[in-house]
């Protein structure tokens, strides 16, 4: 630096501190003043955190006896978080000491230890005698609470994995056995599907397989809850399609499979479509066998027989087909006879609405069957589509202009006109060629009051069935804690008070009350968090996804709960047979969880082998959200 009359200016004299080495800034050693800053920060966020209790006591007496100290915590830990604490935490990294940053389940325990030790360093920079503080012990267990809710855990794997059922698993046990066998901890049983006599098979064959495999399976029922869905279609066709997959040039990439099998016996592996057939007719085939049949388009098709198996035969085709009802099979037997097996009735098929950007939808208030648009012969829409949703009492808490989210936010539009006896929508996002919506599909009004905060009908009626068989009640979209009180009053009436309770939280609602939730949760014991990534998704918005489900990691191990990742884990290996690059990631991340859920698909065993691999490995490398600093395989620099 020169001065303005061109000399150099003289060096300023280096000011004296008291420096123990580390620095707050870079140059500058640790000042008393500092010191003492800090310190009176953490007082400050410990009387906040002891106000904030004495604040709850009333809910703190209400909550169950293994949770008392949890609850607690949890209201320290938001005390802590009403602050924006990144300066304190620069500050305290400074001085070498703890950031806070892992302090979830043991609040007090890590700000004591920190006072103290800023105590310490103050006497150390002033000569006095630092006047420690008894440290009080980490409160609760969360690892405890893991076990009580979703059972022990599998050799090798702390974290537990959960699998959503399909229909078929009520009939097939030796897919439930495996599943079981490569590591499921949990099995969801989806209330929204299905009724009580699969409810029970499924849960029959989880019993089973758990006797002959030595191991636990808790069953999870998922309440349908005040799920706002569209209504059924008018019935379509009574036609079955079938394609071999193909590629952009019309190449074909996969054949289709098809099950030919007798009644009750389920395909020996993922098929594209199941016909049912009579044993006999099945059991003159052998593998390579050819069967003939005219499609309903009058042409001619082929089925190969790859494999005999189970009294039934699993098939191939090259080509497009559409089978219908009273369509004639053809096996040509050894000896050139020919075998037909007519084609029983079939389910009629339902065909989707397709709903393009700037079209309208009218949602009905009366269950009155869907149809598509009416499209004059230029291909303009004459009659918009129309479809029913399941609880028309949102008509009346709706307003014009509020927007409306279809199949997990896959179709966005907005509400136009509101009627007594519908709603009038406008598409305003759909894919460029038009989106699909099938009946039973998710409708979110994330800016509208609905004020469902009660059980339904259903819901009480599928509790008092499914509660023989159930040692998780999986609540959905629960909002408000009188939904969660009304849920542990049924249990008690029920006499199951051990029966745990999860909460799903899946919506704006949910995520803005989730203090207020937990504390009314934490009245029962075990209990559960998921984070369900779907609704949510769609309720808050795509962009806040990745922090919110942090927030909520977080929260939750301040209250010591499992938590459980769920949705779209793996879905694509699921559903398709190879993963994406970035599910991957999403699985590894999702270790940081106390439990995974996968969906339903075709391969979802292969999927559970792969999350068990990514989980054991995980496990290895990090613990939440703190890194464990095991050897690396790179760390190595001189190779042998």
């Amino acid at each position: 630096m020169t001065s303005k009359t061109g000399t150099k200016a003289p060096k300023p004299e280096k000011q004296k501190s008291n420096s123990l080495g580390p620095t707050d800034r870079a140059g500058e050693g640790v000042s008393i003043e500092m010191v003492e800053q800090v310190l009176a920060r953490i007082k400050e966020l410990l009387q906040e955190a002891n106000a904030l209790e004495k604040a709850y006591v009333a809910d703190i007496e209400k909550v169950h006896v293994k949770y008392q100290e949890s609850s607690k915590n949890l209201l320290h830990y938001l005390a802590l978080r009403k602050h924006d604490n990144r300066h304190l935490q620069a500050q305290l990294a400074s001085l070498g000491l703890s950031s806070l940053g892992r302090l979830e389940a043991h609040v007090q325990t890590t700000l004591y230890t920190v006072r103290n030790q800023l105590l310490l360093l103050q006497g150390h920079l002033t000569g006095k005698k630092a006047d420690l503080s008894t440290v009080p012990a980490a409160a609760g267990s969360l690892k405890t609470h893991i076990s009580e809710l979703f059972g022990p855990a599998s050799p090798g794997r702390d974290g537990r994995i959960m699998v959503t059922f399909s229909t078929d698993l009520a009939e097939d046990y030796k897919a439930v056995r495996a599943l079981m066998k490569a590591g499921m901890n949990c099995a969801r049983i989806n209330c929204a599907h299905d009724d009580i006599t699969v409810w029970e098979k499924m849960a029959a064959n989880i019993r089973k397989a758990e006797q002959e495999l030595n191991q636990s399976c808790k069953i999870l029922f998922d309440l349908m809850g005040p799920k706002l869905r569209t209504g059924l279609l008018k019935a379509g066709p009574k036609v079955l399609a079938i394609h071999p997959k193909i590629d952009e040039v019309g190449q074909i990439l996969s054949v289709a499979k098809v099950w030919l099998g007798p009644k009750g016996v389920p395909a020996p592996e993922p098929v594209d479509a199941a016909i049912r057939v009579s044993k006999k007719w099945a059991k003159q085939a052998e593998e390579g066998s050819r069967i003939t049949f005219k499609d309903t388009r009058k042409r001619k098709r082929l089925f190969t027989v790859v494999q005999k198996v189970n009294g039934g035969l699993l098939v191939v085709s090259g080509k497009s087909a559409y089978l219908a009802t009273g369509t004639e099979l053809q096996l040509v037997t050894k000896t050139g006879e020919v075998l037909i097996q007519k084609i029983g009735e079939l389910p009629a098929m339902t065909l989707p609405l397709l709903l393009k950007n700037g079209q309208e939808l009218i949602l009905h208030r009366k269950s009155i069957p869907g149809e598509p648009a009416q499209l004059d012969s230029e291909g303009n829409q004459v009659e918009p589509a129309h479809i029913s949703c399941t609880l028309p009492e949102v008509f009346s808490r709706v307003k014009a202009g509020e927007p409306i989210w279809f199949d997990d936010g896959e179709i966005e539009g907005v509400i136009e006109e509101v009627n007594p006896e519908y709603l009038r929508v406008k598409i305003t996002a759909a894919d460029e060629l038009g989106a699909k919506l099938k009946p039973d599909k998710g409708i979110n009004l994330p800016e509208s009051d609905l004020q469902l905060h009660k059980l339904t009908v259903k819901d009480r009626q599928d509790l008092a069935h499914v509660l023989p068989f159930a040692d998780i009640i999986n609540l959905s979209f629960v909002s408000h804690p009188p939904m969660v009180e009304e849920l542990q009053q049924a249990l008690q009436e029920l006499q199951a008070k051990e029966v745990g309770i999860m909460l799903k939280i899946e919506t704006k609602a949910a995520f803005d009350n989730l203090p207020h939730l937990l504390l009314t949760l934490l009245r029962q014991q075990p209990a559960g968090l998921m984070i369900a990534r779907g609704d949510l998704a769609v309720e808050l918005g795509w962009q806040r996804l990745a922090e919110v489900q942090e927030e909520i990691l977080w929260i939750a191990e301040a209250a010591h709960l499992p938590v459980v990742w769920a949705t779209q884990v793996l879905e694509k290996l699921t559903k398709k047979g190879r993963p994406s690059r970035a599910e991957i990631t999403d699985a590894a991340m999702a270790q940081r969880a106390d439990c995974v859920m996968l969906n339903k698909g075709a391969y979802i065993l292969k999927s559970l082998e792969l999350l068990n691999d990514i989980m054991q490995r995980m496990q290895e490398h990090q613990y939440k959200k703190t890194a464990l600093l095991r050897k690396l395989h790179v760390s190595d620099l001189i190779k042998n």
